[in-house]
């Protein structure tokens, strides 16, 4: 089972911002989850997969993703670590992803849905788990060595 004591505000952040990069559908497949039915992790206006966004944070905590079956107690600890690190989580309602403006991004009407499948799943870099910096082939991290 995974623990989430490492995971800070901080690599919360790094996880809803990786998910503005990729956009929410995108982000769920290259990770491995399924969308969660319920509370959303409610930030700068947008709504966010609360189980997703914590398995990714937890990687960029420990440099290993934690699956949505490793959550000792489902929803209810990951909303519990969610909050206490002072995010608002909805209670079960459905999660929407506007992708974040671009002028570059193609109107989703217009996006093929061949598009969307062939989303691969990323194998995450090895990540120092004091300075969240990416390890290198050696697996030991140059500025903590």
């Amino acid at each position: 089972m995974a623990t989430f004591s490492s995971v800070t505000r901080l690599h919360i952040l790094q996880a809803l911002a990786e998910c503005d990069a990729r956009g929410g559908e995108e982000f769920l497949a290259v990770f491995g989850f399924e969308p969660s039915p319920g509370y959303p992790l409610l930030h700068e206006g947008r709504s966010y997969d609360s189980k997703a966004i914590l398995g990714v944070a937890h990687r960029f905590a420990t440099g290993r993703l934690a699956p949505s079956e490793e959550f000792s107690d489902g929803m209810q600890g990951a909303v519990a670590i969610l909050r206490k690190r002072g995010f608002e989580v909805s209670e079960p309602a459905s999660v929407s992803y506007a992708p974040p403006p671009r002028a570059s991004r193609a109107p989703r009407a217009t996006r093929s849905p061949v598009a969307r499948s062939t989303a691969t799943r990323e194998i995450p870099a090895a990540v120092c788990p004091t300075c969240s910096m990416t390890l290198p082939a050696t697996g030991v991290c140059d500025e903590c060595s």
